[in-house]
């Protein structure tokens, strides 16, 4: 950080940042490792030492910048290295590359082909911007990770960082502040898309001597890391829409409830705010101004329900994390019994911009009735998984396709959860549904958070709903019959159907429990739990018939419903299926067609996946009364 004084008014705020733009040259080399989970996971730390060391000893270290950023979002090819200012981009970089890299791009000049991201035409792409995973996006909230280091105030404000929390409070009154957010029509991106300028309204409004802003970073849908992503990688962009809603709305005191095992995104928090109070940018009477605000990091305990407002806020008062019945908003009675405003992380990251460049501006993003940009966690049968960013009413097949790259192993499509747990699967036949709120929702699906998982046709739809239930249940705080015993009612039924023990009449008791659920459970958590079964039987009824009627499971995935084979014209006898084999189900001579033992099977898929693609010797029998004659004949010992 710039050695500098306290920040006592908005002259020194200026020249801070004046200073520190002025000793940066936007022309000069520097080099960004991703930092984020998904590089981490495979070394870029190691990767980032690396560089900090070769850099030294080719004494290039006082000529080029060295950043270990947060997440820059392709995941699926990480760790990621960008040199700037060129954007060249390098892929799946290991230590042992680092020293190539120097010499052939930062001192020589040149590129390192066999490093850059190759095309469907095999071709080489050199610069981020060009590759298909972003050149298709349009990142507004998350653009500055590779250009940040989380743990450097320096960087953010060297990017226009609590200029707009210096223009709101000297400039604008809260009340002008409330209008500019409700005029932008930026929704809530936690999930239930509510207008937040409504929102910040409704909570301003009550008299009261105070009142709470709060960030919800409890981020528990099974895939989804976007806040994550966020809070690791630009921490002061979420704290700068904090301060400016806590002025807007006459908040003294702000929280961040984060869950704990989110440790990265902690520390990088708990820095970020340690060196805001340090300069005079968080505390009392920020830049002269009279407003006093401050931070406190709850750490929560990772129960899924406590991402409900009202649960969240029983967490940080130290009481169980059960939401309260929603007859008293918590705009008027929240926290602690006080007026509180609760938005995602998401959510808080777009106001500083909304602030410095105008409601208009973010309006011209988006829908008419979903504005602005939104960030998905793009995973599950998709080439390129990671964190993507794009436009309201971009079309799902714009996403899975053009950034995404298509289904892995080139399969066919079936479908997409969004929304996690509480969303819906949306078939083939609605992949040119424009993403935002209302087509969503409308499709029996919702935005969520942001979670987005792609399925090929090998997926069972009834195991995915069983799937999420399974961790409904697990995650429902019990506090209501119809949450508690519904979810775990529904899921009996979709255990039957898995195991081929179901009636038809089940689907209509699964439709009777839903509506019940959507109607009486007490918050979202059990209104929304039936989503994933309701669409999936909606699209994919013929898949819940065949488990039903067939005894018979079309993906190929429920254990009950399928059984191996060999098949003797294929096998060559490579062996690769029987070291697989965890039971030894499998035998053979080398060279001599293989035979499966039934009675040993424990259908674990090992051999299936390790048959060579060009072989396909192991197939799958999927229909019950074929398994069970096949099962019980006299060859089934040998076969």
């Amino acid at each position: 950080m710039s050695e500098i004084e306290k920040l006592l008014n908005p002259s020194d705020f200026e020249a801070f940042q004046k200073k520190i733009v002025e000793g940066r040259d936007p022309n000069r080399t520097a080099v960004a490792v991703c930092s984020g989970p998904g590089c981490l996971a495979y070394a870029s730390g190691k990767v980032f030492d690396r560089f900090k060391v070769e850099l030294l000893e080719s004494g290039l270290a006082e000529e080029v910048t060295l950043a270990q950023t947060g997440c820059h979002g392709f995941c699926e090819r990480g760790p990621s290295v960008v040199i700037l200012p060129d954007e060249i981009c390098y892929l799946r970089v290991s230590p042992d590359d680092v020293k190539e890299i120097i010499e052939t791009t930062l001192r020589g000049g040149g590129i390192v082909e066999r490093l850059l991201y190759k095309g469907e035409d095999g071709l080489p792409v050199q610069k981020e911007s060009d590759i298909p995973f972003y050149k298709h996006q349009q990142k507004v909230v998350f653009g500055d990770n590779k250009r940040i280091d989380p743990r450097s105030i320096d960087d953010y404000i060297a990017r226009g960082g609590y200029t707009a929390l210096v223009k709101a409070i000297t400039t604008m009154s809260p009340e002008t502040v409330i209008a500019e957010v409700k005029e932008s029509g930026l929704r809530g991106r936690g999930g239930g898309g509510f207008p937040a300028g409504a929102k910040w309204e409704a909570t301003a409004k009550p008299p009261a001597d105070t009142r709470y802003v709060i960030v919800n970073a409890d981020e528990g849908d099974p895939g989804a890391y976007m806040d994550r992503g966020i809070l690791e990688g630009n921490p002061h962009s979420v704290i700068e829409g904090l301060m400016i809603g806590g002025y807007a709305i006459g908040a003294n005191e702000g929280y961040i409830y984060v869950r704990q095992e989110y440790p990265l995104a902690i520390d990088n928090v708990l820095y970020a705010l340690e060196v805001l109070r340090e300069i005079g940018l968080l505390g009392e009477n920020i830049l002269g101004t009279g407003f006093n605000f401050d931070i406190i990091v709850h750490k929560g305990a990772g129960a899924f329900v406590s991402g409900e407002s009202s649960a969240l806020m029983s967490a940080i008062e130290g009481r169980v994390g059960e939401p309260r019945p929603k007859y008293i908003r918590t705009s008027i009675s929240g926290l602690r019994g006080k007026p509180s405003c609760l938005n995602n992380v998401e959510t808080w990251a777009n106001v500083p911009l909304i602030i410095n460049k105008g409601a208009d501006w973010f309006k011209s993003i988006g829908t008419e009735g979903s504005k602005g940009t939104k960030i998905f966690s793009l995973v599950g049968n998709v080439k390129n998984t990671g964190l993507v960013e794009v436009p309201m009413g971009m079309t799902l097949r714009q996403i899975i396709f053009d950034i995404g790259g298509g289904i892995r192993d080139d399969k066919e499509f079936k479908a997409v959860q969004t929304g996690g747990p509480s969303g819906g699967v949306i078939p083939e036949d609605m992949l040119d549904l424009h993403v935002d709120y209302d087509e969503l929702y409308a499709a029996g699906s919702m935005m969520g958070s942001g979670g987005m998982i792609v399925m090929d046709k090998d997926t069972c739809m009834v195991n995915v709903a069983k799937y999420f239930l399974e961790f409904l249940s697990d995650e429902s705080c019990g506090k209501c019959v119809p949450c508690r015993d519904g979810i775990d009612q529904l899921l009996e039924v979709l255990q039957r159907l898995t195991s081929g023990n179901a009636l038809e009449e089940d689907l209509e008791l699964i439709e009777d429990i839903s509506l019940m659920m959507k109607e009486c459970a007490l918050c979202g958590l059990g209104q929304s739990a039936p989503n994933p079964v309701l669409s999936s039987i909606k699209y994919f009824k013929d898949e819940y018939i065949a488990h039903i009627a067939e005894k018979r499971c079309p993906g190929g995935v429920c254990k009950a419903l399928i059984a191996y084979t060999i098949d003797k014209e294929k096998c060559i006898g490579c062996g690769k299926c029987m070291k697989v084999c965890p039971v030894a189900a499998i035998t053979g001579e080398k060279k001599s067609p293989h035979k499966i033992n039934n009675a040993l099977c424990v259908k674990c898929d090992s051999c299936y996946q390790e048959c060579p693609a060009k072989v396909q010797a192991v197939t799958k029998i999927r229909q019950a009364d074929v398994i069970t004659a096949f099962a019980t004949s006299e060859e089934a010992a040998n076969e």
